[in-house]
């Protein structure tokens, strides 16, 4: 398995050491999914920026069926197919949830195939209200329009941001762009 990187949000930078707080612990897999030249990526309207699809594993769940259930959740993706490993991303972001100081999230990133046909996403209701919708676009449109978000930081830029456009450019970088 090769780690991609290791990141600390910038919110985070100035902290006490990380491993003296509260820390909650998160892993999540991320699908990687190309066909001819483009990748499917979900936009998400309130922030402004493409993502991977995927999310959170469930209690019990390997990375390969949690990937299955958020790429089927988020895109409509049907006959999935976990190729292989592509990384892994480990980071310390900042965390809404109280009883917590700070996420540290491990993300995995899988190379898949899916069947002809996106059926219809079925979004947790937070992702629907942020506007999140999978397009299939260029691998360099997503990351031209990921960079000009992260150049002019307006305020509603998501904390995700940074590692979608890293993992971007290496998928670029693998496949030859």
């Amino acid at each position: 398995m090769q780690h991609i990187a290791h990141l600390v949000h910038e919110a985070l930078s100035a902290s006490p050491a990380l491993e003296k707080m509260r820390v909650l612990k998160r892993e999540a897999s991320r699908a990687i999914v190309t066909r001819n030249d483009n990748i499917l990526l979900l936009y998400t309207e309130r922030y402004d920026d493409f993502s991977f699809p995927g999310g959170g594993i469930d209690a019990g769940e390997s990375p390969e069926v949690g990937l299955h259930r958020e790429l089927y959740e988020e895109t409509g993706a049907q006959d999935i197919q976990v190729t292989s490993h592509f990384g892994y991303v480990t980071e310390y972001t900042p965390t809404w949830k109280k009883e917590w100081d700070v996420m540290f999230q491990t993300s995995h990133w899988f190379n898949c195939q899916i069947g002809n046909t996106l059926g219809e996403a079925k979004l947790e209701d937070y992702e629907a209200a942020n506007g999140m919708a999978a397009q299939w676009v260029s691998l360099e449109d997503a990351l031209r329009h990921n960079r000009s978000v992260m150049a002019s930081k307006p305020a509603t830029m998501g904390f995700s941001i940074h590692r979608e456009t890293l993992v971007l450019e290496r998928v670029a970088a693998a496949l030859g762009c």
